[in-house]
């Protein structure tokens, strides 16, 4: 005799049971290294911002540096060695990011070979 049609459509195939579990654990294992892929280039987008940060913060100090500068009284020579030493430190800190910025890439790129 035949099984009814009920109990035929609610058991799996021991075979079929073996591929679900399978498919499940590549399925997890798919999505692990592109997340932690994401958090490496997530790491080096906040360090680039930090860099940046720190590269406005010293902008503005020297904008304030030669505000004070300004003082009403200075002599155009005091004045013109005041704008040449932060014109030096505007340069300093803009050399420093550039070499920060080069420094990022290799440090992503080793991030990324490690996740792989």
């Amino acid at each position: 005799m035949t099984r009814p049609r009920e109990e035929t459509a609610s058991a799996l195939p021991p075979a079929t049971d073996a591929m679900l579990q399978w498919w499940n654990q590549q399925l997890t294992q798919g999505t692990t290294p592109l997340a932690r892929l994401q958090f490496a280039w997530l790491e080096s987008v906040a360090e680039a911002m930090q860099f940046e940060a720190q590269c406005l913060r010293a902008l503005a100090e020297s904008g304030e540096r030669m505000a004070g500068c300004y003082n009403g009284e200075a002599h155009p020579h005091e004045l013109h060695r005041c704008y040449q030493r932060l014109m030096q430190d505007v340069a300093q800190t803009h050399w420093q990011r550039l070499e920060k910025v080069a420094e990022l890439s290799e440090d992503f790129r080793k991030r990324l070979w490690e996740e792989i």
